[in-house]
């Protein structure tokens, strides 16, 4: 049996399905490249029957890729398959992915038709569609909850009508690893020669834990999505599978061909086009993922990061972690974070500073980078602060800013225009700085309630080669984006003066 597992992604059919998450035809496209480049094998593009605009999604997908399967859903029914398999005729390597319902409380309460007529609508669906396409997956839905006999039943039929890959769906998230695992191995001793797909949901949280349970049974596909976006709670996460994978690789003793360190472009790529960012503590791509604040951590950090990451940022496609200043922090975090902003504090005064730190945080809970510099302006004058900036704009109105900073004790200032008042904010802080920026990505959050709430900004930006990440907070977003962007900026000239 290979060690090879094929990925693959439903970001753009299921996942498309999370309340927020849709996607026109254009940035369906966009995406499907990203994931491509990433080295997903199968991309299922949509569900062309559910609308006009999935069926162009679809066939637009499939003239665009080179490299990748393309993949659409349907439905059993003669209608849905011709759609499916009209959509995908420009594709180089086209899937058709067939599914009906297994579970018995599906049959009779969904479907209402019998077992038999069910096993016979699959079978006739899989030989319609193997006179489209040589690549045809047939899904037996909540797979989980069906009795194991009639499982087998209803894929053997459909293996011996042509459908060559076998999914057996986690449909409702209801499995336990255990009782999947043992599914999936039972299935690949009894149909040798399918290859066993798996597709499990997140309803309990376990939908990555299933998926491994199932590879190590035998499966040798894994159905996922960018960010776990999908139905209700989710499917399975496509980052945290092939870490998993990765990072454990001499347990498990299995490959993807998944370009790692394209994870968090690919994630960030998803967020920009939906709006939906995951959440903060979110594995491998939360923002918080490698972000550490107590300061036995931050020590080991600074000592030696595998002391506490079992896997390095850059692996992901990050260029570093981020240590948190709050009332957790020790001296060493607190020396690393003012050396990133350019200043060189004596050892006598970390301490000190320190001290004020967590005396700050306690009262405010966060402490940002303004926060930290004004703590020791009487000892060292901050490389770079905003001195104040203004915006007109609106919705008939070209946006300008005039940003006025302070670099090194020397005032200077600029106006740009912009796609919108942040955008012309931005520009003018470059040319008021005088370096050629590049904004990686950008998180907005509130930390306060109410329409006045405090917004918390945190950049990352990339000068001459080198990134860095900047904080700041204020009632005036941005206000916050242009105090957390002078910020990354002076962490990224020094470390590229370090360099």
């Amino acid at each position: 049996m290979t060690n090879q597992i094929t990925i693959f992604d439903t970001t753009l059919r299921d996942g498309e399905q999370s309340p927020g998450c849709s996607m026109h035809t254009p940035e369906k496209v966009r995406m499907a490249l990203q994931l491509e480049r990433l080295g997903v094998d199968i991309i299922e593009a949509g569900f062309p029957i559910a609308s006009p605009g999935d069926f162009q999604a679809v066939e637009a997908i499939a003239a665009e890729l080179k490299t990748a399967k393309v993949a659409a859903l349907c439905r059993a029914k003669a209608v849905d398959i011709e759609a499916a398999g009209n959509a995908l005729k420009g594709a180089a390597h086209p899937v058709i992915h067939t599914f009906l319902a297994s579970s018995g409380i599906h049959l009779q309460w969904k479907l209402k038709i019998s077992p038999e007529e069910a096993i016979r609508q699959a079978v006739e669906g899989v030989k319609l569609a193997r006179t489209f396409v040589e690549d045809v997956e047939f899904s037996a839905e909540d797979a989980s909850r069906t009795d194991y006999a009639y499982l087998r039943e209803m894929l053997q039929a459909c293996f011996e009508a042509g459908a060559k890959t076998l999914n057996v769906p986690d449909t409702v998230g209801y499995s336990l690893p255990s009782e999947y695992g043992e599914m999936v191995a039972k299935l690949v001793a009894d149909l040798p020669g399918a290859v066993v797909s798996v597709h499990c949901h997140n309803d309990l949280g376990l939908a990555v834990a299933n998926s491994l349970a199932a590879v190590e049974a035998g499966a040798r596909q894994v159905e996922c999505t960018i960010n776990g976006i999908g139905e209700r709670a989710g499917n399975a996460s496509l980052e945290e599978f092939a870490m998993a994978l990765k990072v454990r690789r001499e347990a498990l003793g299995l490959d993807t061909g998944i370009n790692t360190e394209l994870l968090t472009p690919t994630s960030n790529h998803l967020s920009t086009v939906t709006g939906v960012w995951p959440q903060p503590n979110k594995a491998i791509v939360g923002r918080n993922a490698f972000a550490h604040e107590a300061g036995i951590h931050q020590h080991g950090m600074l000592a030696n990061p595998l002391c506490y990451e079992i896997m390095t940022p850059e692996s992901v496609g990050l260029s570093q972690s981020m240590l948190i200043l709050g009332k957790h922090s020790g001296k060493h975090a607190v020396e690393a974070r003012l050396k990133q902003l350019g200043v060189n504090l004596p050892s006598g005064e970390i301490m000190d500073v320190t001290k004020k730190v967590k005396e700050l945080a306690d009262r405010a809970k966060f402490v940002y980078d303004e926060d930290l510099l004004a703590i020791v302006e009487h000892s060292a004058e901050p490389r770079a602060r905003l001195v104040r900036y203004q915006v007109v704009a609106g919705n008939n109105i070209l946006p300008t800013a005039t940003v006025e900073v302070e670099v090194e004790g020397h005032t200077r200032s600029a106006s740009a225009v912009g796609n919108g008042p942040l955008d012309a904010a931005l520009q003018a802080a470059d040319a008021a700085i005088g370096l050629d920026l590049k904004l990686l990505e950008m998180h907005t959050r509130a930390v306060t309630a109410g329409k006045d709430a405090l917004a918390e900004v945190t950049v990352r930006v990339e000068h001459d080669g080198h990134e860095s990440l900047g904080q700041a907070a204020s009632p005036d977003t941005i206000e916050a984006t242009l105090k957390a962007y002078i910020s990354a900026v002076a962490a990224a000239r020094e470390a590229r003066a370090a360099a």
